[in-house]
Order: structure tokens, then C-alpha cells, then sequence
């Protein structure tokens, strides 16, 4: 069973930047082959996809932070990061990370298997 957990989140004004961490422990030695991503929450709202980095390294993006975010992982350490600049107060929300063990990596919330508990982010004007 693969245990994620977020750090790194906090309160920042816009134009600022904040970059989040996900440690991942359990069934770790397959790290490397997952596909990770983080997606976000805003209250009121649905699970929305912000990134995910495929196996290989390539990456993708949703529209609303291309150019801004950066999306990272170090299979040795078991991390995935998110690196945020250029930071709006729409970006405010809870985001989490999330692994999908096999199969097609695309940033789709139905399809990732674990779970972290979320660390917040919000961005004042």
C-alpha cells in the first residue's frame, strides 16, 4: 500500500511563490514507474487536475497553471514536487498529491489509487 503525504503549503501574497512536497512510503520500489500528479480543491468546488509526470519524466499541465507550475520527482528520495511561481488568488485551494500505481497516466482524479491529506494553499491580493 503506498502512503503519500504533502508538505510545503501556506499563506503567501499573489505574485508570490510556495513549492510542495510529497513523500511517498509504503510500496515504494516501484516509485519510479508510477504516474504522479497533484490536483486541487477549492471549497464549494470539484477536484481539479493541476499536473502530472508520467514515468519517463514527460509532463503535463492543466491550462490554468502552464507557466507558472512545475511539476518534479526524485525517484531516488520518493518525492514528487510542485513548484509554484507567479501565484494568483484563484490558485487558492487545498492540493494534493496523488499516485496511480499502473496502467495510462492522464489527469483524470478517478484514476489515481492513493491519496495524501492535502496541504493548503492560499494566496492573498
Amino acid at each position: 500500500q503506498v502512503q503519500l503525504v504533502e508538505s510545503g503549503g501556506g499563506s503567501v501574497q499573489a505574485g508570490g511563490s510556495l513549492r510542495l512536497s510529497c513523500a511517498v512510503s509504503g510500496y515504494t520500489f516501484s516509485y519510479s514507474t508510477y504516474c504522479m500528479a497533484w490536483f486541487r480543491q477549492a471549497p464549494g468546488k470539484k477536484h481539479e487536475g493541476v499536473a502530472f509526470i508520467r514515468s519517463d519524466g514527460s509532463t503535463t499541465y492543466a491550462d490554468a497553471v502552464k507557466g507558472r507550475f512545475t511539476i518534479s520527482r526524485d525517484n531516488a528520495k520518493n518525492t514528487l514536487y510542485l513548484q509554484m511561481n507567479g501565484l494568483k488568488p484563484e490558485d487558492t485551494a487545498m492540493y494534493y498529491c496523488a499516485a496511480r500505481t499502473s496502467g495510462v497516466c492522464y489527469l483524470n482524479p478517478g484514476i489515481f489509487s492513493a491519496w495524501g491529506q492535502g496541504t493548503q494553499v492560499t494566496v492573498s491580493s
